[in-house]
């Protein structure tokens, strides 16, 4: 007769992350930057010490099981001991983007509930300007020592995290919690209206972070030394904080410092051999490596997700610097990795501008996550690799619902992402645009991406960007915004013409746009609504 529960129960916790680091890999090392220069190198073993005199002194200030803590910082040591003193004891941990209007921040804050908030000194003056919008918020940590606390005219009970933690004992008894209970809050980056918000479960956080350790996924181990130059405010830095500490691989965080050089310095010093962040960072470290004829010593891969890699970048990445490039999906809304591009051992055999266009797709479901893609009535399209419908996606680490929302926000238990893609007969997905971006001409469509990537394939190309514009003909038309690279003087009609040898003849834009730079979100992804809101108009 068939027998049930023969094996334990037992939750999965973020404190069972950090117990685990701290007792299987306690002298790996973290690397930070501080938010005021130098470096900080300690212990996975002082990092789960410190982290418990953290839960003791938030528990001494009457913080309890379900309480709010936000955070407005960088990737630093400090942000990282909050990560599991806070989600460790039962509180939930809500990471506040920073590059959000202060109105929306604001509104955040006061959504969350949160009671403390800590802070990098760098955000200082955003403090000032909220604090007083945020009646909830008890008291403002600094995350420095008293020195490097600047001083907040009328905030009031503005404190320092050394003095804060420094009476308080390194041992700490974790609560055993519900896995399902809330472990993190990340909110969306509010491009309209209010951000919605996303509460991870510590199971979820578990999960995607063990997934994420596989070796077609980020491939963490004790061997690898991983720089997340994605922020800790934006989906948990993609659960890498966490899935450091489970593999036991050497952690590095780069603070405040997310230009190419000082990015090349800290991959070259510290010896990275992983690295994960958008397209845009990418791009100014490939830029400061070619100017200065520098090489990667250690670095094997970088995995890439917020936006599509341009296939000229991807090609650098792999072809001149032998670079390995992974690139993932995943949103807000799915906990951080659902899907992750990869290089079969078939696929290494195959020219190289063939594995340049694999790699540019978003790959395979990670384990635990399916995926589908269906048509304006719900209806399954074919994996054939060129039906394209709005992408659908579930599983173990996937939103139900909004933070605070009444509804379900999945459709026939499938959540709809709001992105465009196709899938193969292998399984292979590939992001074709956003719904809010794809430009619709004579009936027929046009992806942004594409057109942007096949710009910035141009040598005189440093970023590119495509929105539709009204047209009285065609519904939509194509704009192209570009930014030169140094030194170039490339014009409108060169680019057009290079770009009818790369497109079909009615995907040229009708016309381009010379910028300095293009707006870049809070995320590293261009806010396609300013220029729509300053370029939308209508062509004649």
């Amino acid at each position: 007769m068939p027998q049930s529960n023969l094996m334990m129960n037992r939750p999965m916790l973020i404190s069972g992350i950090l117990e685990h680091g701290a007792s299987q890999f306690g002298d790996q090392e973290i690397v930070s930057r501080e938010t005021h220069g130098p470096l900080h190198r300690y212990s996975y073993a002082d990092a789960a010490n410190r982290a418990r005199q953290l839960a003791n002194a938030l528990h001494q200030m009457g913080l309890r099981i379900g309480s709010a803590v936000g955070s407005i910082a960088w990737n630093n040591y400090r942000h990282l001991e909050s990560y599991y003193a806070v989600s460790g004891s039962g509180m939930v941990m809500h990471t506040c983007n920073p590059r959000l209007h202060p109105q929306q921040l604001i509104y955040v804050i006061n959504h969350a509930d949160d009671e403390v908030v800590l802070f990098d000194a760098t955000f200082a003056p955003l403090v000032k300007g909220i604090a007083a919008h945020c009646p909830k918020v008890r008291a403002w940590v600094c995350l420095a020592d008293a020195a490097n606390t600047p001083a907040i005219d009328g905030v009031a009970n503005v404190l320092n995290y050394e003095d804060l933690i420094a009476p308080h004992s390194h041992t700490f008894d974790w609560p055993e919690l519900d896995e399902q209970s809330g472990a993190a809050l990340c909110y969306t980056s509010g491009t309209t209206g209010n951000p919605k918000g996303v509460l991870y479960s510590h199971r979820a956080i578990v999960m995607n972070a063990t997934a994420a350790c596989l070796p077609d996924v980020l491939g963490l181990s004790t061997q690898e030394t991983i720089l997340p130059v994605v922020p800790m405010f934006h989906i948990n830095a993609w659960c890498i904080p966490y899935a450091a500490l489970v593999a036991g691989t050497k952690l590095v965080l780069p603070g405040p410092k997310l230009d190419g050089p000082s990015l090349f310095e800290l991959m070259d010093t510290e010896q990275v051999t992983i690295s994960a962040g958008v397209p845009t960072i990418w791009m100014g470290l490939i830029q400061h490596v070619e100017q200065n004829n520098l090489r990667f010593a250690h670095m094997k891969r970088t995995c890439v997700g917020g936006s599509a890699m341009p296939m000229a970048l991807i090609a650098k990445f792999m072809d001149n610097y032998g670079v390995e490039v992974r690139h993932g999906w995943g949103m807000t809304e799915t906990t951080a990795v659902a899907t992750m591009s990869n290089l079969s051992r078939a696929d290494r055999q195959r020219p190289a501008a063939e594995q340049h266009a694999i790699v540019a797709k978003q790959g395979k479901a990670v384990s635990g996550i399916e995926i589908k893609v269906v048509d304006e009535n719900g209806h399954d399209l074919p994996r054939d690799g060129s039906s394209q419908g709005e992408l659908m996606v579930r599983g173990q680490w996937i939103v139900e619902r909004y933070f605070k929302a009444d509804k379900s926000a999945l459709v026939d238990g499938w959540f709809p992402t709001g992105d465009i893609a196709t899938i193969d007969a292998q399984g292979t997905m590939q992001i074709r645009d956003r719904t809010k971006d794809v430009i619709k001409t004579g009936g027929e469509w046009i992806s942004s991406i594409d057109l942007e990537n096949a710009a910035v394939g141009h040598p005189a190309v440093a970023m590119a960007a495509v929105i539709g514009v009204k047209h009285p003909k065609w519904d939509e038309r194509p704009l192209l915004f570009i930014v030169r690279k140094p030194g170039q003087s490339v014009e409108k009609e060169e680019i057009l013409a290079f770009l009818a040898t790369k497109v079909a003849k009615w995907w040229v834009p009708d016309d381009v746009v010379f910028l300095e730079s293009l707006p870049v979100g809070g995320t590293g992804k261009v806010q396609k609504n300013d220029l729509r809101k300053e370029y939308g108009g209508v062509f004649s």
